[in-house]
Formats: structure tokens, C-alpha cells, sequence
């Protein structure tokens, strides 16, 4: 596809489901000036948008590259079926969202590799891209690849596809590639010259040039405090996985779970001081506007100080309606009081990880908790008014038996108990896949029928209408469970299933097993010779790669595993030897217990006058250019986040459910544009002068998103469902069209206008229904000169008419013609009562 012309952002939109995953223009995004001297850097996430702008990684590399001056660092990801589609038909590049920008274009393409399934949209990705899938393949106009995140602790399956491969953490190592990358070029080096730089930075495996057996270690930040990115990150227009503020507060594990890769390569513990996670916390939530802040860890509950850090965020952001999430919670580690401030602010479901069912299998993988504090800690969450629970556990352990599944069985009931019959219970099963740098790296993995064997018994072993059972997939299983532990030979299995149409192989929607069954058949590949129990003697493929943790260790966590001896936490006991640590400028880092929380003196005004008096106001704004992409949810979130970042507080509605009391006058449409849309709030009095107010508003609006008038509503003003009944339309051709097709179209008017009742199809849930539409229509005309089409639409309780019905109902227009007339709401009609002069002014303005 290397003939592919530039991006194109108008029409193409328009075809797709969710226009919002590309158009950018997000609150906080970089555009830099172009420049000759720039270096172009793409952070590229195999995954849709709504996944990858959920990741926080990829947020802290975009501000440590843009806060370098010689650096434009932009984003690109996965583009859903849909959209890949659209790019081969039109036979254009995959660009990034800051610019537009194709991604051979530049210098460096950054992949974060967080999951062995979205290896095909890696190769989806840079052929859109118009760059060679090989490596062997890029010439000198082509980009560096180079990849990072936990899946290249393992780089052998796609080392025929990456230049270079980070090892580690990056915040340091993007750094020294981006300086060296660009010296190189700006002294006129070639290709290969970059590429052998890359291979003199630490942390940096280099497949082409590392070919003697070089030993890679992984690059750790020795002291997160000195890293305080990102403070003002990315807010997305769409709903993403994780629509949040993700505060880091530590970073590593050493519980030592023998089944978990981030717990063993991840180490040594480094915790954030109170007082720079209180100015994190306060600097990412003015800068984005969020209502949620989540404490991000891999177990949030061994945060040293957790329980005073939680209480003084609880304390600090409750009143502004911010609630806090622990996503990373351990049994043990669930005190009162810790539930007590959960409590607070979210009680729909808790989620906890006994992973075995039986405190044999527990001591086994080294798990560390007890059936008792499991069930104490549920009584604890259902008596504080939760009312479900979800448990994971893994299948096919080491050493599993017939009674660790009965012991799952039995803590589904158990804890079932102890929500008194009340609660509901939903028992979630992932098959094990052994994972390089763990001590279970030489185990075997159960097949697919194996896994079935257990979903069945527990279909016959938990009846009960509180109870529920859901399964990972266990053919997702297998193929994690190949591509993580094979070698380079993997390669060719990938881009052959990649050839075949798999895309987003972690999505179930979209998985294809039929099609990776035919690339196992087609290349040869012997499952069971991936799934299998290794030898202690076998070289591994990511032998070369150190994370850290010597041989010895792992080989002695695998025997004592076989004893069922458990492994003391390195924090609170004897140093393991494991191998991370230098135990000079590498050593677990514990927030000290006598730090001060609670001292950050917040210097910016409050949020509003939440107790003072309130007002409600009308606005008129407008939803023209690339906002004509947004939905209406996009649309109202969008507006709701710049109220909020700049003080302004809502008034909530009151009951068990509250909401910001906010009504729109209708919604317009993904693609439609419009010069006036309005929305009635009723907030806290920010005692400002409206005029100011509108311009800082307007500041931190998406692009085409600008407040025209804001005006105080007396208590005794209609609604906005009082009085506006309709809306007025401009139907912009193309240009284009010939007499022949104006007179047509003209023709097609004449006809509906004459008629009393018009029936059209419109589609709603997956299904079809008959409308008739001629009753909404109040007029309806076409301007020759002006190439366009004025429709005049009421609505009421029964519905309206949508201008797309217009254009293919009554002009007989094809979907892709409608595609290129730009709809634009272009007035408002009143109520006749409304006739009152500033009335029409504000609506009609």
C-alpha cells in the first residue's frame, strides 16, 4: 500500500461506527509547528482507541517526549474493521490524530506491546501504515519500529517485524533513543547507523545487530518521585475503558505470586511520597476535569501509608463529587477502614483474587491469603452495603486437583453466606498460562478440552440463582499460552493468521479460532509442543533477556512451589535474593511511615460555592467542523468537562442516584453540524461576570464546540422542552450536480410536498420499522444558487423526521451520496407562545 495518497479526514468519518476513536482535538493534545529540525515521534497502541487511552504508559511517554523541544511526539491506534476497511477502499494511510500525519512519515513508530493477541494489529497497523511488515525489508525513507511494554520481556515472536525492542521502563530510555535518533540524522547518518545507536542504549535488544547471545538487562527508574508525569493528560472525547484520572502511587511487587509476570519483572517496589501524589492528584483532576481518580498499583492495599492517603483524598474531593477507585485490592490487605472510605462513593460491585480454591494450591503459587480473611473481608463488604461480589480464580494451577475445584465451588457458597443469601456472587475462570521470568515458566498448560472439562463442572456444581460463572475464553488461552512462550518461528504463525483477516484477537466479538487454525495448520505448528512441560535444562527463547531475576531464584521458587512452601514478602521480611537488587541504587523504595499526608496546601481557588446560592443558566453554542463527529453523549461530556475545569460547580439532583441537573434541547447526530444548540444547568454561583466566564470556557472546548450566548434564567422561564418544537436545515450539496439532477431533486420535492402521508424505513435496535414522516415536515424547498436544501422539521412526543431520512426516502439519494452533503442545523422553531422579542433573538441569533 505504499502508493496510498495522504490522509483524508472529511467523508470517511462518516462511514464508521464511532468517528470519535480518530478525529483527535482532545482536551490537553500537543500540535507542535511543523519543522525540518523536528523529530516525529508515533506512539502506536495495537488496540482501539477506547483501550488504548485508557493506558497509562502510553500517556506518560506522550508528555516526557513533548516536553522535549526537539521532539513531536503524536498517537496512532488500532483502526477498528470498519475503519481498516474504509483505508484499503480509499487506498489511504493510517495517520496520526494530532496531525493527520501518515505513519510512514515518521522517524520513529513506538509500539507498547501489553498483550500477545493484538500482535496482529501490530502488523495491521504498520501495513496501513504503508511500512514494510520486515525489518529486513525498510529502507532508509522508512521509520524506525521499536516496541516496549511487558510482552517484550519476550521478543523472539515478533523480532522479524521490530527494529529494536525496549526492555523495561522507558521514561529514561525513550529519552536517550529520541536524542540519538535525531543527532544521527541531523548529522545526515544513515538507517543502519540509527539503528546501531539504538543498540548502545541500555535496556535496548536490537534484533539485527545483537546476534552473539548479548545479554539485555531491563531498565528500572530507581525513584518514581522524580518523575511526575503526566500532570496534565489526555481527555478523551469518546467513553473509554477507563474514563479516569490514574494516579500511580507505586510501581513494582514482591508479594512474589509464582503465576505473575508483573509481580516478577516489574520488582523492586518503589512507592510515590504522600505529598507528591496529593500535588499529582490535585494537578491531573484541574487539568482534565475528570470525576473519578483511581490509585494505580499492582496492589494498591501495600501502599505503606494507603489508609491516611485514602482518608485525606476522601476528605479533599468528596464535596467535589470526585470519587476514588482501588482497582488492585488483596484480601489481606482490605482493612475497615478501608472499605469504610471505599463506601463513600461506590457501591456496585467489589472484586477480589483468591486465584485457588484451597489453601494448598494457594500456598503453591504462593498467593498468600486464607480462606478466612477472604470471607471476612466479604462480610465486611456486603455488611457495608455492597451487594455483589466478584471472585477470579485460575484453572490448570500446578499441581491442581479435583479438590481445588471443589474448593472453588465451596467459596462461591461460602461467601454467598456471608452476604446472608442477599448479595449475588459471580465466580470468574481464566485457563493459566505460564509466563516467561516467572518460576512457572517450565510448566505445562492445559489444552482447550481440558479447560472445557472444567467449565462443565462447574456448570453442574454451581446452581444457584445468586451465583454466577464466567469463563476467559479457553481458546484465547492457547494461543496466549503459544505465542508467549514460543520463539522467532512464531513470526511466521502471526503474520500468516494476519494474512488470513485476524484482527483484535482479544476481543470476542471479533476473534477468528477458525482462522488461526488454518495458520497453525498452514505453518505446521504443534501446539502441544508450546503447551508442554519444559525441562529445567531448555533454553528459552528470552533467554537473552534479564529482567532481573537470576535463574537460581526462579529455579528454587519452582521447587519450593512443588513443597507448597510460601515465600515471605521481601518488604516486610528477609531479602529472597531473587537478583533485582544492587541494594545500592537499586532496592525497593517504601514511602517512610512517619511521612507527612494531608500537608499539600492546595493554592487555586475552589471549585464553585457549593453552599451558597445557585443559578441556573441557558446556552446557546454551536457543534460545526470536526465536532460534528461527536455523538450527543461525546457532546454533553465535552461540555460538562469544560464547565468543570473551570470551576464551575453543578447543582445535583437528589435521591440514591444523583445527577447534574442539565436538560438539552434534542440531540443532533453523529455527522450533522449545527450553528445553535442549546442546554438549560443550574449550578452554584461562580460569581463571575457571565462574559468571562464564556471565554474561559471556550478556552478549554473542542474544536467547532464555542459558547455564543450564556444568559441567567429567572425560576419562572419555560423549559427547553417548552418551547422549542423544531429545527431548520441546511442540506449542502456537493457542488457537483448537473441541471439534469437539480431538476430531479426538485422534482422528488414537488411530489412529497403534494402528498399527505410519506412511509420511510428506519432501522433502531437491529431492527426495522415504517415511519411516516410527511406530518413532521413544515417545509421543504431547494435554493439553486445557493446549491443547497432548506427542510423545516417539527418534533413532539411521536418523533421526527431525521434529515438523512429526507435525503434517501424522499430524493432516493445512495448512502455514500449522503455522505457527501454536509447537514447542517441551521435554526430553531419556537412554540407559539414564545414570542417574546429576546425570546427569538437567543434562539435565532
Amino acid at each position: 500500500m505504499a502508493d496510498m495518497t495522504q490522509c483524508d479526514s472529511g467523508e470517511i468519518f462518516l462511514a464508521v461506527e464511532k468517528p470519535s476513536r480518530y478525529t483527535g482535538g482532545e482536551i490537553n493534545t500537543i500540535k507542535k509547528e511543523d519543522s525540518a529540525s523536528l523529530l516525529h515521534f508515533a506512539l502506536a497502541f495495537p488496540d482501539a482507541y477506547e483501550v488504548g487511552m485508557s493506558h497509562l504508559g502510553l500517556q506518560i511517554l506522550y508528555s516526557i517526549l513533548n516536553n522535549l523541544p526537539e521532539v513531536a511526539c503524536e498517537r496512532v491506534y488500532a483502526p477498528w474493521p470498519d475503519m481498516e476497511k474504509e483505508l484499503r477502499q480509499r487506498r489511504l494511510p493510517l495517520c496520526s490524530l494530532e496531525t493527520q500525519r501518515p505513519l510512514a512519515a515518521f522517524d520513529i513508530v513506538g509500539f507498547s506491546i501489553q498483550y500477545e493477541l493484538s500482535y496482529t494489529n501490530v502488523l495491521m497497523m504498520l501495513e496501513l501504515g504503508g511500512i514494510p511488515l520486515h525489518r529486513e525489508d525498510r529502507g532508509e525513507r522508512h521509520p524506525l519500529v521499536i516496541a516496549g511494554g511487558p510482552s517484550a520481556f519476550n521478543p523472539a515472536p515478533l523480532s522479524s517485524f521490530i527494529d529494536a525492542f525496549v526492555i523495561g521502563e522507558g521514561e529514561e530510555a525513550v529519552t536517550e533513543i529520541a536524542s540519538s535518533v535525531l543527532a544521527i540524522r541531523n548529522r545526515g547518518g544513515k538507517r543502519r547507523d540509527r539503528i546501531e545507536a539504538l543498540a548502545g542504549i541500555a535496556g535496548v535488544y536490537v534484533p539485527g545487530i545483537h546476534t552473539r547471545g548479548e545479554r539485555i538487562a531491563k531498565r528500572i527508574i530507581t525513584d518514581l518521585d522524580a518523575w511526575r508525569v503526566p500532570l496534565c493528560p489526555i481527555v478523551p472525547l469518546m467513553k473509554t475503558i477507563h474514563d479516569r484520572v490514574t494516579l500511580e502511587i507505586a510501581r513494582g511487587c514482591t508479594r512474589g505470586c509464582r503465576f505473575c509476570q508483573a509481580g516478577m519483572v516489574w520488582r523492586p517496589v518503589r512507592e510515590r511520597t504522600p505529598v507528591i501524589l496529593e500535588e499529582m492528584a490535585e494537578a491531573m483532576l484541574r487539568a482534565t476535569g475528570h470525576d473519578e481518580l483511581s490509585l494505580l498499583s499492582l496492589s494498591s492495599g501495600d501502599y505503606t501509608l494507603i489508609e491516611p492517603l485514602l482518608k485525606t483524598l476522601m476528605d479533599r474531593y468528596y464535596a467535589r463529587r470526585v470519587a476514588l477507585a482501588l482497582p488492585s485490592l488483596r484480601v489481606e490487605t482490605l482493612t475497615p477502614m478501608l472499605i469504610e472510605e471505599i463506601r463513600r462513593v461506590r457501591k456496585t460491585s467489589f472484586t477480589l483474587a483468591p486465584e485457588a480454591g484451597t489453601q494448598r494450591l494457594r500456598n503453591i503459587i504462593n498467593k498468600g491469603n486464607t480462606e478466612e480473611e477472604l470471607l471476612t473481608t466479604t462480610a465486611r463488604v456486603f455488611t457495608a452495603g455492597w451487594r455483589a461480589v466478584k471472585l477470579y480464580f485460575m484453572l490448570g494451577l500446578p499441581g491442581e486437583r479435583e479438590e481445588d475445584l471443589e474448593g472453588i465451588a465451596d467459596l462461591a457458597y461460602k461467601t454467598l453466606q456471608t452476604a446472608q443469601n442477599r448479595g449475588q456472587v459471580t465466580v470468574s475462570l481464566s485457563t493459566f498460562v505460564p509466563k516467561p521470568h516467572t518460576p512457572f515458566q517450565w510448566q505445562r498448560q492445559i489444552g482447550i478440552e481440558e479447560t472445557y472439562s472444567r467449565h462443565e463442572f462447574f456448570r453442574r456444581r454451581l446452581k444457584n440463582r445468586n451465583i454466577s460463572v464466567k469463563w476467559h475464553d479457553a481458546r484465547m488461552s492457547l494461543l496466549e499460552g503459544i505465542i508467549s512462550r514460543g520463539g522467532e518461528e512464531i513470526g511466521t504463525l502471526i503474520e500468516t493468521a494476519f494474512h488470513l483477516g485476524c484482527r483484535f484477537d482479544g476481543w470476542s466479538d471479533r476473534f477468528r479460532f477458525d482462522l488461526w487454525e488454518e495458520a497453525i495448520r498452514q505453518t505446521g505448528i504443534d501446539p502441544e509442543s508450546y503447551l508442554r512441560e519444559r525441562p529445567l535444562t531448555e533454553a528459552f527463547p528470552w533467554e537473552r533477556i534479564e529482567s532481573g531475576l537470576t535463574r537460581e531464584f526462579l529455579f528454587s521458587e519452582a521447587i519450593k512451589a512443588e513443597k507448597g512452601e510460601p515465600t515471605p514478602d521481601c518488604r516486610t521480611g528477609a531479602c529472597s535474593n531473587c537478583g533485582v537488587c544492587d541494594h545500592r541504587t537499586i532496592h525497593n523504595v517504601i514511602a517512610p511511615a512517619d511521612a507527612p499526608v494531608g500537608t499539600f496546601v492546595i493554592r487555586h481557588a475552589g471549585r464553585g460555592n457549593e453552599g451558597g446560592l445557585e443559578k441556573s443558566l441557558r446556552i446557546r453554542f454551536t457543534k460545526l467542523g470536526p465536532a460534528r463527529f461527536l455523538s450527543h453523549l461525546e457532546l454533553s461530556t465535552a461540555l460538562s468537562r469544560a464547565l468543570s475545569l473551570t470551576g464551575i460547580t453543578f447543582v445535583y439532583s437528589q435521591g440514591y442516584h444523583p445527577h447534574p441537573k442539565i436538560s438539552f434541547a434534542g440531540a443532533t447526530s453523529v455527522g450533522m453540524e449545527s450553528r445553535g444548540e442549546f442546554v438549560d444547568l443550574r449550578i452554584h454561583d461562580p460569581h463571575e461576570d457571565l462574559g468571562l466566564l464564556t471565554a474561559r470556557i471556550n478556552a478549554v472546548l473542542p474544536a467547532g464546540v464555542t459558547i455564543a450566548t450564556m444568559r441567567e434564567l429567572n425560576p419562572r422561564a419555560f423549559s427547553l422542552a417548552e418551547l422549542v418544537v423544531g429545527f431548520t436545515y441546511d442540506l449542502i450539496l456537493p457542488g457537483d450536480e448537473d441541471d439534469g439532477e437539480l431538476d430531479r431533486i426538485e422534482a422528488k420535492i414537488g411530489a412529497f410536498l403534494r402528498t399527505e402521508k410519506f412511509c420511510v424505513t428506519r432501522k433502531t435496535n437491529q431492527k426495522s420499522v415504517i415511519k411516516e414522516i410527511r406530518s413532521f415536515v413544515t417545509d421543504l424547498a431547494l435554493e439553486r444558487t445557493g446549491r443547497r436544501i432548506l427542510l423545516s422539521a417539527r418534533f413532539g412526543p411521536e418523533g421526527t423526521v431525521r434529515p438523512a431520512e429526507v435525503l434517501t426516502g424522499v430524493l432516493d439519494l445512495s448512502q455514500e451520496a449522503v455522505h457527501r452533503i454536509r447537514i447542517v442545523k441551521s435554526g430553531t422553531l419556537l412554540a407559539d407562545f414564545a414570542d417574546r422579542a429576546d425570546q427569538q433573538i437567543f434562539f435565532q441569533e
